[in-house]
């Protein structure tokens, strides 16, 4: 047997029957293939073959020439075209309107005259938005341009204005300023100003509030008494003062609504601030009070009368204590509202102004009742070494403090996943949906403040989605459509008319998915689904 031809000899008295077919194929681009014909010598050793078997037989040699052949079979195989879109192809590429105006220099009446499309929104306030094809958006601003080379200077003076405005930007702030009693307030009061009245803001007012008049009655007692103790306690209120303030900055910039440069926010201004109170607990307040004491220790000398002393270390004592007790209440407050325990909102650092407040006033409880203790040695036994350990002792526990302050914000800004049960509920909430089937590679991380952004990679159900946008279409319409096609550019513009639909529909789920996550988890503000 041969790919090219069949041969059948029966040995025999019979005739002896051969069949001969050959098979062509056709592709729809005019491609000839022999799928029968191996070569030219194969078919030589038939015809031999056949010779040496009629040799046998030379009665038979008649009716051998006058067997007839099969007809030749053809056999056509449809193939669509490969369409090559070159390394760009911008066609069918959807754009804004905002875009094309920036873009191509146009104005929002030259839009009017655009087809108009409706997309799905990629936000979440609104279900559709409009949007132009670029190649119409291309061609208009030909049209009114001219041609290429003047939207390119278009462009160019455009830029040119942009940086000269940015370079601008700070004198034109600067004469706002200025005429600002002019427009008169009459602007409702903003909400960063309302933070300081409430939360996290209204305890750090009130901790600057109280520190300061500390601050200024321990410098008092410092100058009177000369007591090294009591001026580590008034390094540490001027410490505290200070890095309250830096708090209160932070958290009015935490408010500052999202920009093209910042699109996540600024909420990472409250660990900022706070990473930088600890830095600077440890600079001022620990590394003063170490240097004192040392400095006491080396050259010590007499402590005057202690008694005012005692009396601003007791109205210190009240008033940093009632600061405290606004932080814990504060923090237990908000503690019950996470359902966490107290120990693991401060631990994880979830509100890090608050933080720095609860355990700066903790510090300073404690380093009254260190200073008072050596000061109280010392002015009994008549030794000034006492005063100097007391200084150390607070400088000690300044510095034990900032060491915590500068880690739990730095694991903060560094992104620190979340705990491991919430992210296996939301793991489950994903994987519980029929159309998906499997979740691979997930990242929650707590971006501070109680937001989380969530990123996974999902493989979707094929047959889920067809089906869910099978669901929403008239069947026997879509049957009639199917049954009309004939050619292959029909079933072309059918598969892309359909396919585009479904494309959509998978769309569609993952946002209902990222809305679904968002709704069951407040927490969580950035949702990443990416499709496998």
């Amino acid at each position: 047997m041969k790919s090219g031809s069949l041969s059948y000899i029966l040995p025999c008295n019979r005739l002896p029957v051969q069949l001969m077919s050959q098979v062509r194929v056709y592709t729809s681009n005019g491609q000839k293939k022999d799928l029968g014909s191996e070569d030219i010598n194969g078919s030589a050793r038939g015809e031999t073959l056949q010779k040496a078997e009629t040799g046998q037989d030379t009665t038979n040699a008649g009716q051998k020439q006058s067997s007839p052949k099969q007809p030749i079979q053809v056999k056509v195989k449809p193939v669509l075209k490969k369409r090559e879109y070159g390394p760009k192809y911008t066609q069918n590429n959807f754009i804004t309107g905002v875009r094309a105006i920036n873009e191509f220099c146009l104005k929002s009446s030259d839009l009017d005259q655009l087809r108009k499309i409706k997309r799905r929104s990629p936000h979440d306030d609104t279900e559709t938005f409009t949007v132009y094809l670029r190649s119409d958006v291309e061609a208009k601003s030909l049209e009114v341009w001219g041609s290429p080379e003047a939207l390119a200077r278009e462009r160019k003076r455009r830029k040119e204005a942009e940086i000269k405005y940015r370079e601008n930007l700070f004198r034109n702030q600067r004469l706002l300023w200025e005429y600002k009693e002019f427009f008169g307030n009459t602007k409702p009061r903003s909400s960063t100003a309302a933070m300081f009245f409430k939360g996290p803001g209204k305890v750090v007012m009130v901790a600057i509030c109280i520190n300061g008049l500390n601050f200024f009655f321990k410098l008092l007692a410092w100058v009177y008494t000369g007591s090294a103790s009591m001026f580590s306690e008034a390094i540490h209120s001027l410490a505290d003062t200070c890095n309250q303030a830096l708090l209160a900055l932070g958290i009015s910039q935490s408010a500052r609504t999202p920009d093209p440069s910042h699109p996540y926010g600024f909420t990472n201004m409250r660990y900022i601030a706070s990473l930088i109170s600890g830095v600077g607990i440890f600079m001022m307040g620990a590394g003063l009070s170490w240097y004192h004491g040392i400095i006491g220790l080396l050259h010590p000398h007499p402590v005057e009368s202690l008694l005012w002393a005692y009396c601003i270390l007791a109205g210190s004592l009240v008033s940093e204590g009632a600061t405290l007790l606004v932080a814990i209440n504060e923090i237990r407050r908000s503690a019950r509202a996470k359902g966490l325990s107290f120990y693991q909102y401060v631990v994880q650092s979830r509100d890090p102004s608050t933080n720095v407040v609860l355990l700066e006033d903790a510090a300073a409880v404690l380093s009254v009742a260190v200073a008072a203790t050596c000061m109280g040695l010392t002015s009994l036994t008549g030794n000034p070494y006492y005063d100097s350990v007391g200084s150390l002792g607070v400088g000690t526990l300044l510095g034990t403090v900032s060491a915590f302050l500068i880690y739990t914000n730095t694991e903060a800004l560094l992104g620190r996943s979340i705990e491991p049960e919430q992210l296996q509920r939301l793991t489950e909430l994903l994987e519980s949906d029929p159309v998906v089937r499997a979740i691979h590679d997930v990242k929650a991380t707590d971006m501070g403040m109680s937001k989380v952004r969530f990123k996974a990679e999902v493989d979707f159900d094929g047959r889920v989605v067809t089906r869910s946008y099978l669901e929403k279409q008239d069947i026997e319409q879509l049957l009639q459509e199917i049954q009309q096609v004939k050619t292959l550019e029909e079933l072309e513009a059918f598969m892309l008319k359909h396919g585009e639909n479904i494309v959509d529909t998978l769309g569609a789920e993952v946002d209902r998915l990222e809305k679904d996550l968002k709704q069951r988890n407040p927490d969580v503000r950035h949702v990443d689904l990416e499709i496998l």
